[in-house]
């Protein structure tokens, strides 16, 4: 069994969703010390997994299925500091039977800053079950 890369430090999401639905889902979180990267701001890759996330559940509230990620892009505009409140809305741009495309802004609640924008294509092969 192999070991943690850093023994004892685990990251959680901890994304609370507060609107969504019809390819829309939208959440909010608090950036703890456990978000942070080493000049103590958000990490780039935990807003790249939340981004990932939270345009996963906009798609899936089309009743799509969630598929697998071909791009995912996320520009980085500004900075979160522990105790931000970050808001997340994503918005499914269009859903077909083989590809989707999800758009995401992150912005820091207290002032409406835009954080980091982005968005995925997603492969969700609608008839994948029907071939099994």
């Amino acid at each position: 069994m192999s070991k943690p890369c850093h023994p004892g430090v685990s990251v959680d999401l901890s994304v609370k969703i507060t609107d969504g639905g019809d390819g829309r889902c939208v959440g909010e979180f608090t950036v703890e010390t456990e978000h942070l990267n080493r000049k103590g701001s958000l990490h780039g890759g935990l807003t790249a997994a939340i981004l990932d996330n939270i345009t996963t559940y906009a798609l899936m509230s089309k009743g799509s299925h969630p598929g697998v990620s071909t791009s995912l892009n996320v520009s980085y505009l500004a900075a979160a500091m522990p105790g931000d409140i970050v808001e997340v809305d994503a918005n499914t741009v269009r859903a077909g039977r083989k590809l989707a495309y999800i758009e995401c802004v992150l912005r820091r609640k207290s002032d409406g800053a835009v954080i980091a924008t982005g968005g995925q294509t997603k492969f969700v092969d609608m008839h994948q079950d029907a071939k099994n």
